[in-house]
């Protein structure tokens, strides 16, 4: 990680932010500016934590970070230890560590056994920007809580990132719920990663969530969450201007529109728009786009030289053939829309589906884009399986969405996310 220190900007001073705020210190406001508030935070969390007081964020204050942004400790059993007074010492419940420990018997705990222990604050924070490193750090902290989910990898970036995904259920009943094709609408992947946070924890609890009981669900249906389709663009967006890696810089080198590169930066790092490079008329998007004038990599809107010529667009083709969806949700940003038909293959209910959602966020439906629109994942999942596709249009504005709406975003959708794994 990054050495932070008075004066440094980017995601991880906002992640650092949000947790010293979490936890007790006042940091100030999650605004990615390590100023003087954030550095007195800092050094009294460092003072506390027996680490050098210095107001600087390096490797060593860094493990200490990442024990508490993973969510969890790992324990080893004293003489006297109950889980109940372990629980008290984490500010967590015992409920909790016996879901992160299946098969321990709190009646019989021995020195020396290791258990896993949850600290009592949420993973997944909703008032930060994303960035690969954050999902990844958070999935593997959702993993350790909650070992009933399943993780899983369905391909690589361009660079190397995995395309991860999430599993909740285990019933026959299979649904598809991917975002971030978009770099700049990186807002929808905290909206996939809250779910899979609530939906864990309510099941947990053998609580319900808005009325739809999680345990039904979790017998009935398989939802397997694609959170980040376009890693590499996110990162691109979220830590500009201040790259490392070379590839960002060559990148940032095609955004020549004159405006500052989060607000025109759809694309995958190489230029190409995951979400106009599947195999839905393909062609029809590519003619469209020469006519605008896009012929190569560009910020936003070039489908790439071929269909499927993006190693992240493959993995989803590839993923979704190994399933039987029976629907499939793209999130995207913005317009607070509901689009469910492709060439007019959508099947009749998709329109009955549309509605329920519609009525669940309060969000308009439109059967396609006023602007002719072809080549996306949903068209795509609409063209091979005639099966009911769906591209929810989350937030009001410019892009990128600022995180301010996500409470808002959030409310409108959950609903949306129980319901699609049931209808």
């Amino acid at each position: 990680m990054e050495t932070l220190t008075l004066g440094s900007r980017g995601p991880n001073v906002k992640l650092i932010q949000s947790l010293l705020n979490r936890i007790g210190y006042n940091a100030g406001a999650v605004d990615g500016i390590f100023g003087a508030l954030t550095q007195q935070a800092v050094i009294a969390f460092q003072r506390n934590s027996g680490l050098t007081p210095d107001g600087v964020v390096g490797p060593a204050t860094w493990r200490v970070f990442n024990r508490l942004l993973l969510g969890y400790d790992t324990y080893t059993i004293r003489a006297g230890d109950t889980l109940y007074n372990i629980a008290a010492r984490y500010y967590t419940t015992v409920n909790a560590i016996l879901t992160a420990n299946p098969g321990i018997n709190p009646n019989a705990l021995y020195i020396g056994q290791q258990i896993i222990v949850p600290f009592g604050i949420d993973i997944v924070f909703t008032d930060i920007d994303y960035t690969y490193d954050i999902m990844e750090r958070q999935i593997s902290g959702l993993k350790a809580r909650y070992p009933f989910i399943e993780t899983s990898i369905i391909g690589r970036s361009v660079m190397g990132k995995n395309l991860y995904c999430i599993r909740l259920g285990t019933g026959p009943n299979e649904v598809t719920y991917n975002a971030s094709h978009h770099a700049n609408e990186w807002i929808t992947t905290p909206l996939l990663m809250k779910f899979i946070e609530n939906f864990s924890k309510a099941y947990a609890n053998r609580e319900s969530i808005r009325g739809y009981n999680t345990g039904v669900i979790w017998e009935n249906s398989s939802i397997y969450i694609i959170p980040m389709v376009n890693p590499d663009g996110v990162d691109l967006v979220n830590y500009w201007p201040n790259y490392t890696n070379p590839a960002y810089h060559q990148a940032a080198q095609l955004n020549n529109t004159g405006l500052p590169l989060p607000r025109v930066w759809k694309a995958n790092i190489r230029g190409t728009d995951l979400n106009l490079n599947y195999p839905a008329e393909w062609e029809r998007e590519h003619e469209l786009e020469i006519e605008q004038g896009i012929t190569g990599p560009a910020p936003r809107d070039y489908g790439g030289p071929y269909p499927l010529s993006e190693p992240e667009s493959i993995a989803m083709v590839n993923f979704t053939r190994q399933h039987n969806f029976r629907l499939v949700i793209a999130y995207h940003t913005q317009g607070e829309v509901i689009f469910y038909q492709f060439e007019n293959l959508a099947p009749a209910e998709s329109r009955r589906i549309a509605e329920m959602f519609s009525r669940a966020s309060g969000y308009a439906i439109s059967d396609n884009p006023g602007e002719a629109s072809y080549a996306g994942y949903k068209d795509w999942f609409i063209q091979d399986f005639r099966r009911p596709g769906f591209t929810i249009e989350v937030g009001l504005g410019i892009n990128p969405i600022p995180i301010t709406q996500f409470p808002t975003i959030y409310n409108q959708n959950e609903e949306i996310l129980l319901l699609a794994a049931i209808v």
